[in-house]
């Protein structure tokens, strides 16, 4: 865990100015994963000493990260985030939902796993993923943007 961090708080300061905030979107979770996220801030992760904060606002968050499969009803809700969201836009689907669909799949009422509304930089699998994994598909985001940027200046 810690080392986890480390990495993470060097990759921030490298590239946001020492803190990366993110918004949350629940697009119909069962949230097990909010828990999960949660869990984040409790003093056995605490993230917040790494530089990483959850913020109210799109227009303040470097990173999108999204539980739940889309719901026909929450649909608005992410494509409005989305583009509220600054660029470069990251989104991390968190869970099981948010990658693929889980047991609900693509129907009348669900439209499947985040990808189908909106680009994803990372999945983190599980149900409910544990708050380590959560932490490392954050730097995984975190360092695919790096290589992006990287390819960009090249």
């Amino acid at each position: 865990m810690e080392a986890t961090g480390k990495q993470l708080e060097e990759k921030i300061n490298q590239l946001f100015g020492k803190s990366l905030h993110i918004r949350h979107v629940d697009t119909g979770s069962s949230n097990a994963c909010e828990s999960e996220m949660t869990a984040l801030l409790n003093p056995i992760y605490d993230i917040q000493r790494f530089g990483i904060d959850f913020v109210a606002s799109p227009r303040h968050a470097d990173m999108l990260m999204v539980t739940g499969g889309v719901t026909r009803n929450l649909e608005r809700s992410l494509r409005k985030t989305f583009a509220a969201t600054a660029q470069p836009k990251m989104i991390v689907a968190v869970g099981t939902c948010a990658v693929g669909g889980c047991i609900f799949g693509e129907t009348y009422a669900n439209y499947g796993g985040v990808h189908r509304i909106a680009p994803v930089f990372v999945n983190v699998p599980g149900c409910p993923p544990r708050p380590i994994d959560i932490l490392k598909g954050v730097l995984l985001a975190v360092d695919r943007l790096i290589d992006y940027k990287e390819k960009k200046t090249v």
